[in-house]
């Protein structure tokens, strides 16, 4: 890409610290904006773990970066390591963009203006709908705090009956308790629950998977066994863009439900990003004929 062949003394270094990134088409379409807007910053991705983030965190303010984005598996972790929350990573407890303020770390939360401004591109308004939400980590948690805020009028969470459950029950308790004001119905089950999910999917609107399910190394698995589950009039939702038809997007097609894979989500959390770290707007539309034409 052509601002990769100008960089210099004062080229602005952004990155990705996520595992794994070999995936990821965060730095083709951060590095194709910079160089549509002849900003003069570089972003790279770093196959960085819960382990190393600690000490990757220290790296990049040892070398001043101008921000990054954090993925999978990180998006919680991080918290520990950043000096200051905005609003958006406070409610959700879940990070996927640092800012670089004048030598400090602000954490922010795009992915869940990203998740609905998608539906939104989609010609669907969340509001007054029931979802059901699969998975409580750091992708899922900020999808269900921003359907709250957006007035989603109940939502089902479901996660794995082990270390990520707690999670789950203090997203569902935020939303009824500190966001009480919102009238939002939270509710919380064990994924292992099979009956109990069939029963909250046939009463929704929306089914969303929240979790790395579909995607390496979990590819051609889904978080819905059985496919009598999913219907015509439902709409199913996966945070998964690689591939671009992950197992449940498939059985979604097959059930004639409205299919939307996480490409369009991966795009406006990362152009969300983009204005934090810039303070210009992404060219969007630029984006998706270089990058996201089928």
């Amino acid at each position: 890409m052509e601002n990769l062949g100008r960089i210099n003394g004062k080229t602005e270094l952004v990155g990705l610290l996520a595992t794994p990134i070999g995936h990821s088409l965060s730095p083709a379409m951060h590095n194709l904006a910079f160089d549509k807007l002849g900003l003069n910053c570089a972003y790279l991705a770093f196959e960085v773990g819960n382990e190393q983030l600690e000490d990757a965190v220290k790296g990049m303010r040892a070398l001043n970066v101008k921000g990054f984005n954090v993925s999978m598996p990180n998006k919680m972790k991080i918290l520990p390591y950043l000096d200051e929350l905005a609003d958006s990573a406070k409610f959700s407890g879940a990070v996927n963009t640092v800012v670089n303020v004048d030598g400090k770390f602000v954490g922010h939360s795009t992915d869940g203006m990203g998740y609905t401004r998608n539906l939104k591109e989609h010609g669907i308004d969340i509001k007054g709908k029931k979802m059901t939400l699969i998975g409580s980590g750091g992708a899922a948690t900020p999808i269900a705090i921003q359907s709250a805020l957006e007035g989603v009028a109940e939502i089902s969470i479901f996660a794995r009956d082990d270390a990520f459950f707690p999670q789950a029950e203090e997203n569902v308790r935020i939303i009824n308790e500190d966001m009480k004001h919102l009238n939002v119905k939270a509710n919380v089950y064990p994924l292992e629950n099979v009956e109990q999910l069939k029963a909250e999917i046939a009463t929704s609107d929306i089914l969303a998977n929240g979790t790395g399910v579909g995607m390496k190394p979990l590819e051609g698995l889904s978080v819905i066994q059985d496919e009598s589950m999913l219907r015509p009039d439902l709409i199913v939702t996966d945070v998964v863009y690689i591939p671009r038809k992950s197992k449940l997007m498939e059985q979604a097609e097959a059930a004639g439900a409205t299919a939307i894979n996480g490409l369009g989500m991966m795009l406006w959390q990362g152009a969300l990003a983009f204005e934090l770290w810039t303070g210009q707007q992404m060219p969007v539309n630029y984006i998706k004929e270089q990058l996201f034409a089928e």
